[in-house]
């Protein structure tokens, strides 16, 4: 059985978008709900979307302070650990995975076969037509957000390195973006050849991140001004910066940011400059 777990602290909207995504490559959805002051009614409201589907479930549901990342990632190795020898899909309510050859269950053999228990992925950031952060309905998310490629590092230096898939056991850095295995984290040269990982030439995880939404840039200047190093603020700030900059729109003609236009259909080989972002994302 391969599970998916991800902590819910904002983003309903983006819920029965996240599960009917994820139901065609996993057996089972946990979801951890993350209450804080800002939305005390977060449980009821994922509670009744989540209704109509059998195998999507809250298996813990916590109040915390607001935008505490390094909590998030405990409660991601936490709930992981109760299977520590099965799979777990990691992916947040904004993370959209696909998977080399558009298949999970093959990439699971392949890992299986090889000994591998840990499969790295990289950030493809989606925005809106003309880059705006448009405003979500229930159509496909991916004709919401046509347009993808990398501008959030560019923007703001935030990590775009994911750990996409592991065994339970196997614990993930804050922002899940390494592994740390007998205490070391997979950093650069440390992840790019380790036993355990799967070769990141050819089984690498694309993350395509649908958090550009038009509620995203409240939320951004939030958690920027918390400013408590948990929730990352200066990282968030300078994003709110950049983002005041360019007059709230990303500009889709910025060759640095390798964004490809009319990417409205979940296949894996159509984003075409994925060889060159994951080298960058690799090297960060």
């Amino acid at each position: 059985m391969v599970r998916l777990i991800t902590v819910i602290g904002h983003g309903v909207d983006l819920i029965e978008h996240h599960i009917n995504h994820y139901l065609d490559y996993v057996d089972e959805i946990n979801y951890v709900v993350y209450e804080t002051d800002l939305y005390p009614t977060l449980s009821k409201d994922v509670e009744e979307i989540i209704k109509p589907f059998d195998n999507v479930k809250i298996v813990k549901t916590i109040t915390e302070r607001i935008f505490d990342w390094e909590r998030v990632t405990k409660l991601y190795n936490e709930i992981k650990l109760t299977k520590p020898n099965d799979w777990w899909v990691i992916a947040d309510i904004d993370e959209f995975h696909l998977y080399p050859e558009d298949s999970l269950d093959l990439l699971m053999s392949d890992c299986e076969k090889n000994g591998w228990e840990i499969v790295r992925g990289g950030f493809i950031d989606r925005i809106g037509v003309d880059g705006t952060f448009p405003e979500l309905n229930k159509t496909s998310i991916w004709e919401q957000f046509p347009n993808g490629g990398m501008f959030r590092y560019y923007m703001s230096l935030a990590n775009p390195n994911k750990i996409c898939l592991c065994k339970g056991y196997i614990e993930i850095t804050n922002g899940q973006h390494f592994a740390k295995i007998h205490g070391e984290t997979t950093w650069r040269y440390r992840g790019w050849s380790h036993p355990l990982i799967a070769p990141i030439s050819t089984h690498t995880i694309q993350v395509h991140h649908f958090k550009w939404d038009k509620t995203s840039i409240d939320r951004i200047k939030c958690v920027a001004d918390v400013g408590q190093e948990y929730a990352y603020s200066n990282e968030y700030g300078t994003m709110y910066k950049s983002l005041v900059n360019s007059n709230f729109l990303i500009d889709i003609t910025n060759d640095e940011y390798m964004i490809q236009q009319g990417l409205k259909y979940p296949e894996y080989n159509r984003y075409r400059n994925w060889n060159k972002l994951i080298k960058k994302i690799t090297s960060i």
